[in-house]
């Protein structure tokens, strides 16, 4: 292996020593080779020997490189940054006394350590690392404002529709954020994702507790005012957990809060509740509102499984990946038929199945896995509606006595049906001019629609109203396949 890896430092193949002749066997070689590489310099050669052991050393550090999702004030960013340096100026120290084989293996060595250095640095600093931070940070700026600062000085926190609609925005844009496909950035967005996704749960969890009519009297039964303190201990484990997991939490760690919810499960599992249910469900209750806490605070470590923060390897994203090849299947053979006059072709059961299909996917309360799900649902809605419009075309019949303005409003949803088999089968990026054309197409539609006077005539207010919603959908359609979002 060492010497094969040497031979790749020097650009030179490894065979043996031995040659292949014209006709693809092997010969032994009429005349003395010259002397090879590993002769000229073998691997005890103090050069190679370092340049080996460099390599051995990189090596180990190349993975902790490519998973680092931290940025440049990170404890590890500097240890990495610190030892690639080392290597770098222990290459640039080796002797390769004036051998140009030997300056060329010392050169190519750099490149290698240079590389991870630089793709160390542009992880740590792309634009979508720090956009990541900063909605991290404006996450914490608000959880710390309305829920830690008035817990720790005595003080309620005031959780109510705003706070949860202000977190639920933040989760959203961190889903848009793009990682290019970069494991490092997948790995920070996912984490960001999960930790604020788990306050959530646990923000749903004390507002559904501040409805119930609990805590009970103490003077119902004995155990109901040991129930009531425990009670009190969960609302502020409550509140630590959620600094922890924002990163608001001081001196407190994972560990501490966990011993101290577990202490309080022993201390409800030793009362007795005997002969009383509603005493044993108050206690059900409270233990299970601790079951909900406990559950959040192994993220720690969330993001360390590929599996988690690369979605690709996730069930339900498979699920859906393989409703979505089956849709665009089905949809290739929709514009196909359309395209030859043909209307037998009309899979709209087997795309109901298909929408059935994807409302049962398991989302985990993932806001990557929801969005994956919905686009594809909005994916086989675009298609069912383009087959319903098609034959509504087809069907129809129009009268005598029919209003002008009605008709016109039926000419604008033909020439939007037109489009849309277009904008299904179209395959590009915004930049493309097919995009534009497709996109100022449909505006001009909608300006048409917009001029249509319908005079007093209900039922052409009515058409003119569901064609408008047509065209925008069409238009919402046509920028989700161009949005490049990625999961």
């Amino acid at each position: 292996m060492a010497v094969r890896w040497l031979c790749s430092l020097f650009g030179k193949p490894f065979d043996g020593g031995k040659r292949m002749d014209h006709g693809g066997t092997q010969q032994q070689q009429q005349q003395p080779p010259p002397p090879s590489m590993e002769q000229q310099y073998p691997p005890q050669h103090p050069a190679m020997m370092r340049l080996y052991e460099v390599h051995k050393e990189v090596t180990s550090l190349g993975p902790q490189v490519c998973t680092f999702s931290g940025l440049q004030n990170d404890r590890d960013y500097k240890r990495l940054e610190r030892d690639l340096t080392r290597l770098l100026l222990e290459v640039d120290q080796v002797d390769t006394e004036g051998k140009m084989e030997l300056q060329g293996a010392r050169k190519r060595a750099a490149q290698e350590v240079e590389g991870l250095l630089r793709y160390l640095e542009e992880n740590a600093t792309h634009p979508s690392r720090l956009a990541i931070e900063e909605l991290s940070n404006e996450a914490r700026r608000l959880i710390d404002q309305r829920v830690v600062v008035p817990q720790r000085s005595g003080g309620v926190a005031e959780i109510d529709d705003e706070l949860v609609e202000s977190l639920q925005q933040l989760v959203l844009r961190l889903t848009q954020v793009k990682t290019e496909g970069r494991v490092p950035l997948r790995k920070a967005r996912y984490r960001a994702l999960t930790r604020l996704c788990a306050v959530q749960d646990v923000m749903e969890g004390r507002t559904q507790q501040q409805t119930l009519s609990l805590p009970l009297s103490g003077e119902t039964h004995a155990a109901v005012h040991c129930i009531n303190q425990v009670m009190a201990k969960v609302s502020v484990a409550r509140s630590q957990l959620v600094a922890l997991l924002m990163g608001l939490s001081g001196r407190d760690s994972c560990a501490h809060l966990s011993r101290l919810l577990m202490e309080m499960q022993v201390e409800l599992d030793a009362l007795d509740v005997s002969g009383n249910a509603a005493i044993r469900n108050y206690r059900k209750q409270v233990v299970e509102e601790i079951n909900g806490l406990l559950k959040h605070l192994d993220l720690e470590g969330e993001g360390e499984d590929t599996r988690r923060y690369d979605l690709a390897q996730n069930n339900s994203i498979r699920e859906i990946e393989a409703v979505r090849a089956h849709v665009s299947h089905l949809r290739e053979g929709v514009l196909r038929h359309s395209m030859m006059g043909e209307l037998g072709f009309r899979p709209k059961a087997e795309l109901q199945s298909l929408l059935t299909h994807l409302d049962q996917v398991e989302t985990a309360k993932n806001p990557c896995i929801r969005e994956a799900r919905r686009r594809a649902v909005v994916e086989v809605q675009a298609i069912i509606t383009f087959l319903d419009l098609r034959e509504a075309l087809v069907c129809r019949q129009p009268g005598p006595g029919e209003h002008p303005s009605h008709r016109a409003v039926w000419l604008v949803l033909g020439s939007l049906s037109d489009l849309q088999a277009q904008v299904l089968g179209f395959d590009g990026k915004r930049a493309d001019k097919s995009y534009m054309m497709l996109e100022e197409l449909l505006t001009k539609q909608l300006l048409t629609l917009d001029a249509v006077d319908p005079q007093g005539d209900e039922g052409t207010k009515v058409a003119r109203k569901q064609a408008v919603k047509f065209a925008q959908n069409i238009l919402n359609y046509l920028d989700m396949k161009t949005d490049e979002w990625e999961y």
